[in-house]
């Protein structure tokens, strides 16, 4: 049997989870287990931050995030990308690029969770998406995350996303430009960050 959360209601289906996270669009999440649920029956609230208008752009050992940050993903992770972006021109988006700050970002987040066993939006040191994608050096406009862990390949973790609303809202994001995607063992903690640079 699973569990699924999503804004305070459950409902059992598999042994995976996934949660999702975005600038101005509310929160979805969804958590998946076999047996009693872990979560405490609260879903995190919806994240509607964006970068103060006037605010300091840069945090003191960054540098802006740019067009010249592209990287090619490998492996797991560039199929995750190549279906994101199938996707998404099926739904008339632009395809993402692969970042390589947002990437970096991703992987910290995916091995973060992975280390504590512990599917989140919030890192074992407290941050959020928007501050790790910072920290790694993306100076953002607009971000979004998308995490699950337990799903075994590119394909299952993309369909578990895409067939919840928060998530593939997400992916179908057509204001986002670029992607990062890591994954992490054990447990197959999957991490996806949006962006669109400042």
């Amino acid at each position: 049997m699973r569990k699924h959360r999503r804004t305070r209601r459950y409902r059992k289906i598999s042994v995976t989870a996934i949660a999702a996270t975005a600038v101005v669009v509310p929160t979805a999440a969804i958590a998946c287990v076999d047996g009693p649920a872990v979560a405490d029956g609260r879903s995190p609230q919806p994240v509607r931050t964006q970068q103060p208008a006037g605010s300091a752009s840069q945090t003191p050992g960054t540098s802006p995030s740019t067009s010249g940050s592209a990287a090619p993903a490998t492996g797991a992770a560039a199929r995750v990308v190549e279906l994101v972006n199938s996707e998404r021109s099926k739904a008339g988006c632009a395809p993402l690029k692969v970042n390589e700050k947002l990437t970096k970002a991703a992987q910290a987040h995916s091995e973060d969770m992975a280390r504590h066993r512990n599917m989140s939006h919030t890192g074992s040191d407290g941050s959020n998406p928007g501050d790790r994608i910072k920290r790694a050096g993306y100076e953002w406009r607009a971000y979004g995350e998308n995490v699950a862990y337990g799903y075994r390949t590119p394909e299952s973790v993309m369909k578990g996303w895409m067939s919840s609303p928060g998530h593939k809202r997400n992916i179908l994001d057509c204001t986002f430009k670029e992607i990062g995607v890591g994954l992490a063992q054990p447990g197959y903690y999957w991490t996806q960050d949006f962006g669109t640079a400042r």
